[in-house]
């Protein structure tokens, strides 16, 4: 499908509830996880993007939630966790992603998180940890393919760090 514009980072709207929705619903088909999320979007979908919206405390430190848009589509979604608390820095880390499964395999995932960078600079963060599941070749790729610089492993997790340059 031809997007209608380039994709962006965005503060969750409305604007793509039902892209989202089926997102969320190939995602959990995919899967096999629960659909609970999807529940919960499906009945008060304004609530649900209200509740993601701004700074809010996740996993104990300020977290933003964004997603990765064009248009009416839901692409994906980015999380930046803008301190790292112990258990964050062996798995977790500053930054997760995810693409839409009909989204996957187009270069989303790796200018989304290209994207998050430019956002972590914006923040302040001039070094990130980003982790993946051992088996996750397509993250690990977005990683590599965005300077991760590997890290081990903790956990079944597969550790990089990224180095943020300052603006050009």
């Amino acid at each position: 499908m031809r997007l209608p514009e380039p994709p962006r980072l965005t503060r969750p709207t409305t604007a793509v509830r039902r892209s989202w929705l089926d997102g969320e619903l190939a995602d959990r088909l995919a899967d096999g996880g629960s659909t609970e999320l999807l529940e919960r979007a499906t009945a008060d979908f304004e609530r649900f993007v209200a509740e993601r919206r701004g700074l809010r405390q996740l996993w104990g430190v300020p977290t933003a939630v964004l997603w990765y848009v064009s248009g009416p589509h839901y692409l994906g979604e980015l999380v930046i966790r803008h301190e790292l608390t112990p258990a964050l820095t062996e798995t977790g880390g500053h930054l997760g992603y995810g693409v839409a499964t009909p989204w996957r395999g187009q270069g989303h995932g790796t200018r989304m998180l290209g994207a998050g960078l430019a956002e972590c600079r914006r923040l302040g963060l001039h070094r990130v940890l980003l982790t993946c599941d051992a088996g996750n070749t397509a993250s690990r790729r977005v990683i590599l393919a965005n300077g991760g610089e590997p890290d081990g492993r903790v956990d079944g997790e597969d550790r990089f760090w990224i180095t943020i340059p300052p603006e050009p």
